[in-house]
């Protein structure tokens, strides 16, 4: 039986060579638009960075929003609102089999539906800053602890006419 072929898109390859994801069979590779795959990677380049409550700069850390705030700014020119909340109701509702790597996925981890977001990335995996005294980093939404949370899938849709090839592939 011969092996898999390696995926052929960038995204997936770097987060397989870097442990974030597993091979994928050639017949379920997504291909995401470009504009995505910059997000998701520039959104990579924000790992390690500390927690702040409030922040939304590398030089200051993150929190939740923050972190998705600048990463959509600063990879697509796209502004989001700056809470979570505020993020959800600005973005298209979609359902968890719907999800492609750059969408938003939503928790309630202070007792609200929409009080923590990250930003998926593939293979049940997103990334955020997740509290005070820890820093940006990838977690994996199958834990118990996520799973129990998850509260939603969103998808951001640029009003800009410019940035409608985001999403016209989707």
């Amino acid at each position: 039986m011969a092996e898999p072929a390696e995926p052929t898109d960038p995204l997936a390859s770097f987060l397989q060579e870097n442990g974030w994801a597993a091979p994928t069979p050639p017949t379920t590779v997504f291909q995401p638009l470009p504009a995505l795959s910059a997000l998701v990677v520039h959104s990579m380049g924000f790992l390690g960075v500390p927690y702040q409550l409030g922040g939304s700069s590398f030089a200051e850390g993150f929190d939740c929003s923050g972190f998705v705030q600048a990463a959509f700014q600063q990879s697509l020119g796209v502004r989001l609102p700056r809470r979570a909340v505020e993020q959800a109701h600005a973005t298209q509702r979609i359902v968890r089999e719907q999800l492609v790597p750059g969408d938003l996925v939503f928790f309630n981890t202070l007792g609200r539906r929409y009080s923590h977001v990250g930003i998926y990335i593939g293979a049940s995996r997103f990334i955020h800053s997740p509290r005070s005294g820890a820093n940006v980093r990838l977690e994996d939404m199958r834990q118990s602890y996520w799973r129990t949370r998850f509260t939603g899938a969103r998808r951001v849709v640029p009003q800009d006419a410019t940035l409608a090839t985001l999403t016209a592939s989707r």
